[in-house]
């Protein structure tokens, strides 16, 4: 029963990341302080402040205003035509099914007019630093993320607890620096103000008083900075039962700001491959392969910092929890790689390989794709849904530390993933790097399996060769490891074990004797 416990915590997210350590690995690059926080959404950090900066209107205001708002009309149609076709695409041909969603099936569907109603709003939950994705836009000094928690909103007098919280999270994404900046705000400035956050002894008021000062990190942070909104809901779910395992759907959305219409229209979720699209068209089939094997393109791959073009990606994803260790065809990379002569796949073994050698041929040096397996888990780690299922608290990254209650408390919740967590140290060493005038190294390993960066931070850690770690189970022979996960070892007195149908994937456990 331990074991399972153990098991369930770690799949699950669940676990105190910073008990083994002496500083918390988010200093600098995230803002989780749940009083702080709230302090922050009654200011003008709430989501309605942040899309009507100039309102005289009372704030924090319920969903049932928030979508009504000329700019939130087009998410609140889209979210709908997407539930529509979810609904749509598991309707049961006939009553006597199981196999359906709604009251009457397995599947349960979120509640969508609760989505729009006035008795639920969003509530800021975590503030991140995305400067390690300036190499989308160098100019913008990339990205911060105000990330949002839907709740229920407690009446008056109900008491001190938490207000339900509801499986759904918004992510507005600003650039670091906007496009009619002040010369004298840098990237290196910016990055300056946020490492420097990471020192501050302040919690609470004071935390936010000090953020929001003249010389704080939010300072330089304002709605004319907003370039899209990101949405992840569990659109339905399906309990445990004796006919089937329990399973979450999560759909996931992107909206970009129009700058002239000031809406938020439906667009292309970055890197998400249209599975779908490409396998039904030939000609795109071939385009996207000519494409991703250019050597240029493979480097960027295994660097992390790829940008498919959109006319390969989809406008939405399904993200399906848990889908456990093992290539699955519910992600949406799996599956592209056949052995060659099936007919039927995007890449045959021998193209891929071939690529490989020609990037290599070409001086490019490939750290995490060695392999064909490597390339397509690589693949499948870029796009959204592949990251969601990877190492995520029920489909989520960052849900943030609930501060809804009258004294809320992150002594027992993390607010973030495991796989939050691992990408810290890569992170503030890009933050650094640009406060110091250095050139970043953009690049970043696997989802569930973080660079080390040259730091000891991680090391027996649960994200790399600790206990709970992913890892690769090892054979005796070298020549029968994969080259692309060779490294992912456990410390001495753990070894790599299975987790059910895993495949060699697994987790670092204690050994069995």
């Amino acid at each position: 029963m331990p074991f399972i416990l153990a098991l369930f915590i770690l799949l699950s997210g669940l676990v105190l990341p910073c008990a083994a350590q002496t500083a918390a690995p988010e200093r600098g690059t995230a803002i989780t302080d749940p009083l702080a926080l709230r302090e922050l959404d009654r200011g003008g950090f709430g989501l309605g402040r942040m899309l009507q900066p100039t309102t005289s209107i009372d704030l924090p205001i319920g969903n049932d205003a928030l979508f009504v708002l000329p700019s939130m009309r087009p998410i609140r149609k889209a979210l709908n035509d997407e539930f529509d076709r979810y609904i749509a695409t598991h309707k049961a041909a006939s009553p006597a099914e199981t196999s359906g969603v709604g009251p009457s099936f397995d599947l349960q569907l979120f509640d969508r007019a609760l989505l729009f109603s006035g008795d639920t709003r969003f509530v800021l939950a975590g503030i991140v630093n995305r400067m390690d994705r300036a190499f989308v836009d160098p100019d913008s000094c990339g990205e911060i993320r105000l990330i949002y928690r839907l709740v229920r909103i407690t009446p008056a007098g109900a008491g001190d607890g938490a207000s339900p919280r509801l499986p759904m999270t918004l992510n507005m994404v600003l650039k670091a620096r906007g496009r009619d900046h002040d010369p004298a705000i840098t990237c290196a400035e910016i990055a300056r103000r946020w490492l420097a956050t990471g020192e501050a002894q302040a919690s609470g008021a004071e935390l936010a008083g000090w953020l929001t000062s003249k010389e704080g990190a939010l300072a330089l942070v304002g709605a004319d900075h907003i370039d899209r909104i990101e949405t992840d809901l569990q659109i339905a779910h399906m309990p445990k039962s004796a006919r089937h395992e329990f399973r979450t759907d999560y759909l996931l959305k992107l909206f970009r700001l129009d700058p002239q219409r000031l809406t938020f229209e439906e667009g292309r979720l970055e890197n998400q491959i249209d599975r779908d699209g490409i396998f039904a068209d030939a000609g795109l089939k071939r385009d996207f392969r000519t494409w991703l094997l250019d050597p240029k393109h493979i480097g960027e791959l295994d660097r992390g910092t790829i940008l498919i073009p959109e006319k390969f990606l989809a406008t939405g994803a399904i993200a399906a929890t848990p889908a456990g260790f093992a290539p699955s065809n519910l992600q949406p990379a799996f599956g592209f790689v056949e052995a060659d002569g099936y007919g039927n796949e995007v890449f045959g073994e021998s193209e891929v390989v071939a690529a490989l050698r020609k990037a290599a041929a070409q001086g490019i040096a490939l750290e995490n794709i060695r392999s064909v397996a490597g390339f397509e888990r690589r693949l499948n780690d870029m796009t959204c849904a592949g990251c969601h299922q990877t190492r995520g608290i029920g489909g989520f990254h960052f849900p943030g530390v609930d501060w809804t209650a009258e004294k809320p408390s992150s002594s027992m919740i993390v607010p973030a993933s495991p796989h939050f967590f691992g990408d810290q140290v890569r992170r503030r060493d890009i933050l650094t790097a640009m406060r110091d005038g250095k050139e970043p190294d953009f690049s970043r390993g696997f989802s569930d399996r973080p660079q080390s960066r040259g730091s000891t931070e991680l090391a027996g850690t649960l994200y790399e060769d600790g206990w709970g770690a992913h890892c690769y189970q090892q054979r005796p022979r070298p020549a029968d490891n994969d080259a692309s996960f060779r490294l992912w070892s456990c410390a001495e007195g753990l070894s790599c074990q299975p987790v059910g149908n895993a495949s060699r994937f697994g987790m670092c456990f204690v050994k069995s004797r």
